[in-house]
């Protein structure tokens, strides 16, 4: 029998490691709530129709003389949330399903008499199998962005995560760019093309175009004054945009409305520069603002293609005649702003009104005025089709086991069963680690910032678009030898200092959750922002939300305060776990000299091999 348990256990470690030696990708389980499903006698005639427990909208959308319909920080998540868990289902609309939905709605504004536009705030990479999931020599997004294209976007711009891998950078400008016509905007982003010395705007600095109704709009994109790019890109200071020649020229003329799309948070950032630099020319013009829920501070913390977000619905106006809005992360908000334009000779206030919509089929149907049977474009099934083509293309529905519940990033508190962060560095982490490393028989102490973990981990089949959606990063481990236990644990103390975490308060320490409603209404956003009325599309019950660590450990070995034991980490933190080592002690100085490889095994392997281990039925 033991001989019998042996022979299984070798076989079921060759499974680990030929598993984990194919390219981790990523995409949505595929068989699941939305039902994406194929006909039997023909693959490519695929049938949509929405979950059952999907609540519809409150109302209808107010109209405007001008009306945006807003995306941002897609991140790949272009097949829809396909979980049955709450409130995944909110957000099971493809991307074809949207397809579907804005050709609708430019109907609707055409009856109307009205503007409609489609803006996108960027982050278009990084995030699933449909960005990332490409087998090796790809690139990043290049496939799936073929798709975004399809949609006729009026307006987009440039995010941080189209500017941490150069060959990304450069893909988007050579094969994705040229398809809107002049209105892709980087104000102040740059590359240097191959065999060039100089910079050239990525897209392009500014947009001037009429609407369909004939209204003049003038169109800038801005990134925020991100610092994490890569070598051969460049971003320029927002205060220094603000002063180019070519800025000053660009606003001197008075368009009907200024559009500012960015990837820029509307809270506590540098819109106003933007702002006040317009209204100091044109005090009573409208202004619009699209940006998008990036924070300094995550960026800090965030591996090198980390995220950079706080990824919430948000609107704000800095004065009667403009409005700020930012429309959360990973399609599960489509960003609804209508504006009632005057003739801007009076300084009184605007009516502008915003939505937070629910991005799944009951929404689009809803707001459309159609039902299952003619909701659907020829276009919009062809993206669903395409999509789920590419998924196929990219082996991306690969299971490594059967995950048993649910664990979330901030619906449970850290640490708990329920938290992905526990399962991520106190089981995972140690588990992977520990297979064929020489150092074994060393105690370790592991740590890894919270950032590093993504997405949540939803019970049922594991699939590798689930891996690296929940753990996008190939970081590799490295470690300190010999370092004291005690001083270890001061380490991840020390990391968690407000000091040496940028201090935010918006980001703090704890377990403090939101608390819902008392009301049967389902889960999902319950926004409070600073504009007036209420913004929700749909309305819920909010979910829990507890604030995290900003770094997290394994378990302390069961060893002695003093005991030299390994202090493993994830690289992208290796100099501020260094220089906590050498300001909590002086015994010696260390320095990158002193940290070396732990494991061949990276950070995005970690919960594929955990599955694949733990999560199978004898």
């Amino acid at each position: 029998m033991a001989g019998k348990r042996l022979q299984a256990a070798n076989a079921k470690k060759s499974l680990f490691l030929s598993a984990m030696k194919k390219t981790i990708a990523v995409i949505y389980s595929l068989a699941v709530i939305s039902a994406v499903y194929a006909c039997d006698d023909d693959p490519t005639h695929i049938h949509r129709r929405a979950p059952a427990i999907i609540t519809p909208p409150s109302r209808q959308l107010d109209w405007g003389d001008i009306n945006i319909i807003h995306t941002t920080d897609t991140h790949g998540w272009l097949l829809g949330h396909q979980k049955t868990s709450s409130p995944e289902p909110n957000y099971s609309g493809t991307f074809g399903d949207f397809s579907s939905f804005v050709s609708h709605m430019k109907d609707i504004a055409d009856k109307k008499g009205v503007d409609l536009l489609l803006v996108d705030s960027g982050d278009l990479h990084d995030g699933t199998g449909l960005t990332d999931g490409f087998p090796p020599g790809g690139i990043d997004a290049h496939d799936s962005n073929e798709f975004f294209a399809k949609l006729p976007y009026d307006v987009l711009t440039i995010g941080n995560h189209e500017l941490y891998v150069y060959n990304n950078t450069l893909d988007i400008y050579n094969n994705f760019i040229p398809k809107f016509n002049g209105r892709y905007l980087s104000s102040n982003a740059n590359i240097t093309l191959p065999g060039t010395s100089g910079t050239v705007p990525i897209g392009n600095r500014w947009a001037k175009f009429k609407t369909q109704k004939g209204r003049n709009v003038t169109a800038l994109g801005v990134l925020f004054d991100f610092t994490g790019n890569d070598k051969g890109t460049s971003v320029q200071k927002v205060e220094d945009l603000v002063k180019e020649p070519w800025f000053l020229e660009v606003i001197k003329e008075e368009p009907a409305l200024f559009l500012l799309a960015g990837h820029m948070p509307v809270q506590k950032d540098k819109w106003p520069v933007v702002f006040n630099a317009i209204r100091a020319v044109h005090p009573l013009t409208p202004i619009v603002i699209l940006g998008d829920a990036h924070s300094n501070f995550l960026i800090i913390i965030h591996s090198h293609l980390g995220s950079g977000h706080s990824h919430i619905r948000d609107c704000t106006q800095l004065d009667g005649r403009s409005m700020s809005l930012q429309s959360g992360r990973y399609m599960e908000t489509v960003g609804w702003l209508s504006a009632k334009l005057d003739d801007n000779k009076a300084n009184k206030n605007i009516t502008f009104t915003r939505r937070y919509l629910d991005p799944n089929r009951v929404t689009y149907e809803y707001h459309t005025n159609l039902t299952e049977t003619d909701f659907d474009t020829s276009i919009g099934k062809s993206i669903t089709t395409g999509l789920l083509a590419l998924a196929k293309k990219f082996n991306l529905d690969f299971i490594y086991g059967t995950a048993p519940r649910d664990y979330t990033l901030n619906q449970d508190p850290y640490p708990s069963e329920g938290s992905a962060l526990t399962l991520f560095i106190e089981d995972a982490v140690p588990y992977a680690l520990a297979l064929s490393n020489p150092r074994n028989n060393t105690p370790n102490f592991i740590i890894a910032n919270s950032g590093s973990q993504r997405f949540d981990v939803y019970s049922g089949p594991f699939s590798k678009n689930d891996l690296l959606t929940a753990s996008p990063y190939a970081d590799p481990f490295f470690y300190i030898p010999s370092v004291p236990l005690s001083q270890a644990k001061q380490v991840l103390a020390d990391l968690n200092k407000p000091s040496t975490a940028n201090d935010l308060s918006d980001y703090g320490n704890g377990a403090s959750p939101v608390k819902a409603a008392d009301s049967n209404d389902t889960l999902g956003y319950v926004t409070h922002d600073s504009c007036p009325g209420d913004g929700d599309d749909t309305v819920h019950k909010a979910l829990a939300q507890y604030n995290l660590p900003h770094y997290i450990s394994s378990k302390p070995p069961n060893v002695s305060e003093q005991t030299p034991i390994d202090l493993v980490f994830i690289n992208f933190i290796e100099p501020r776990v260094i220089a906590s080592l050498n300001s909590i002690q002086k015994v010696k100085v260390y320095s990158s000299a002193d940290a070396h490889q732990y494991s061949p095994v990276v950070l995005n392997q970690a919960l594929g091999y955990y599955a694949i281990g733990h999560w199978n039925k004898d």
